[in-house]
């Protein structure tokens, strides 16, 4: 029997799923909604945090990919998550790199795939899941990163063909996703979190100590959903571990390579960009609690 709620994720890298949506992944699978992770490259270009396995990096065997292949599948038995997918299948599409750097120019690159090729990757698995709600970044990805963008621009594009008739019939019947959110952080949480890290005297961003100075932190009043998590926050900062080639974990913070603090995040934040918002939850700031929110089982 199919679970009556469908949620599909669409995130560029491994360990992307965890940190932006780890905590609402666990909550819907607990639920028994059917959750999908679609992940768009492998993450080839990852610095390595854990020395003996700095060998796997781009620049020396090129077989970091692979191995966080096995990561990500920790992570989703740590969340529960049963359906972990590929765009195009595991290696289709090779992580770009930051902007700017060389591996922006590699022909393998996400940055660099056909687009209408890529769509329809997206769009055959937006069909068999059939989806209510469909969640990834905004339209600068986040932070900038080029995969983050390029998933955007497939994701936003592969909902509007998977519900026109007339694209790709063999791909399966068209569906239309009823509401599409991007991941976000609001500026009070980030502030909360600056706040946070400074009295056990670390630091986000060195010299910053206003989320307002943060260009990737979002107006309060821009935020539509907030989906609290903290049952299962165990469960996220497991996931966290499993990436241990990306992700350092301490107590209740993590930093990536760039070593610079950030809070777990139990209660993970969303921008409703397609489809109808859904009755006010409990939150001062009339945010929804379900993603889900106003749809008919």
């Amino acid at each position: 029997m199919t679970p009556s709620r469908r949620l599909l994720l669409v995130h560029a890298h491994p360990d992307d799923e965890t940190i932006n949506s780890g905590a609402t992944m666990a909550r819907y699978v607990a639920e028994g909604a059917s959750v999908t992770l679609l992940t768009c490259t492998l993450g080839e270009e990852g610095e390595v945090l854990v020395p003996e396995l700095a060998q796997l990096a781009a620049d020396q065997a090129d077989q970091l990919g692979g191995y966080r292949i096995w990561e990500l599948r920790g992570a989703m038995d740590a969340l529960g998550v049963t359906d972990s997918r590929f765009l195009g299948g595991p290696g289709r599409y090779r992580d770009s790199g930051m902007i700017g750097t060389p591996a922006n120019e590699n022909p393998r690159a996400f940055w660099n795939a056909d687009l209408d090729e890529a769509v329809a990757h997206a769009v055959d698995v937006v069909r068999e899941v059939r989806p209510q709600v469909l969640v990834t970044y905004d339209e600068n990805g986040g932070y900038g990163h080029p995969d983050h963008i390029q998933a955007h621009r497939v994701a936003m594009a592969a909902v509007e063909a998977a519900a026109d008739a007339a694209y790709r019939p063999e791909l399966g019947k068209p569906w239309e996703v009823a509401k599409v959110y991007w991941c976000c952080v609001p500026r009070t949480v980030l502030q909360h979190g600056i706040d946070a890290l400074a009295e056990v005297g670390e630091s986000f961003f060195e010299g910053v100590t206003d989320a307002a100075d943060l260009p990737f932190a979002v107006d309060d009043e821009d935020v539509t959903a907030a989906v609290d998590g903290k049952a299962h926050v165990a469960q996220k900062h497991a996931a966290m571990r499993a990436h241990p080639t990306q992700i350092l974990v301490d107590g209740p913070f993590f930093a990536l390579s760039n070593r610079l603090g950030q809070e777990v995040l139990a209660v993970e934040h969303f921008r409703l960009v397609k489809g109808q918002r859904g009755p006010a939850g409990s939150s001062p700031q009339g945010w929804e609690d379900d993603l889900f929110a106003g749809l008919v089982p």
